[in-house]
C-alpha cells in the first residue's frame, strides 16, 4: 500500500521551502523550534501557534491565509499501512526487528509503563564516517509508568 496522500497544505509549503533555498535548520534558526518539529508542521503532524504559524508563514512568502491551516489540529499517523517509502519502511522494520527488545529493555530499566511521545523530542544528527556517514537518531521521551488502581 502507498502511504496517505501528502496534503495540499504540506506541498504549497515544501515548495515554498524549496523556492526560497531554505532548510529546515534555518526556520529552526527563524521560528525558534527544532527542524524536526518544523517539519511536522509541515506534514500536519503538529499545529503551530500563530505567533510560530507567522513567522513561518512570513520566512516563506506565503499568503496569510495558510496560517489557520498550520494551527489547525493534526490528523497524526500514517493510517493503517505497511509504509513503502524505502526510508520510512527502515523505522517500521527496526520496530519489527528491535521493537520487543526494546520494550524489555525499558520495562528491565524503568519498569513498567510507556515513552511518552507527547513529552518527547527528536533529533537527527549526521555523524561523518570514513565507512560511509551514519544517521543519528535520538529519541527522547519521559518514562511514564501505568498506574495501579
Amino acid at each position: 500500500m502507498p502511504l496517505p496522500e501528502i496534503p495540499l497544505i504540506t506541498e504549497k509549503l515544501l515548495a515554498a521551502k524549496k523556492a526560497k533555498g531554505l532548510s529546515f535548520v534555518d526556520l529552526e534558526q527563524i521560528v525558534g523550534r527544532d527542524e524536526v518539529w518544523l517539519a511536522a508542521v509541515f506534514y500536519r503532524q503538529a499545529s503551530a501557534s500563530e505567533e510560530e504559524a507567522n513567522k513561518i508563514v512570513t520566512a516563506l512568502g506565503l499568503d496569510a491565509s495558510v496560517i489557520k491551516e498550520l494551527m489547525s489540529y493534526p490528523a497524526k499517523g500514517l493510517g493503517d499501512v505497511v509504509p513503502t517509502d524505502p526510508l520510512i519502511y527502515r523505522f517500521y522494520e527496526i520496530m519489527q526487528v528491535y521493537g520487543m527488545p526494546i520494550k524489555e529493555i525499558i520495562h528491565e530499566k524503568f519498569g513498567d509503563g510507556i515513552m511518552s511521545a507527547i513529552d518527547f523530542t527528536l533529533d537527527i544528527e549526521k555523524e561523518e564516517d570514513p565507512k560511509g556517514d551514519r544517521v543519528k537518531v535520538i529519541m527522547n521521551g519521559k518514562f511514564l509508568p501505568y498506574k495501579k488502581w
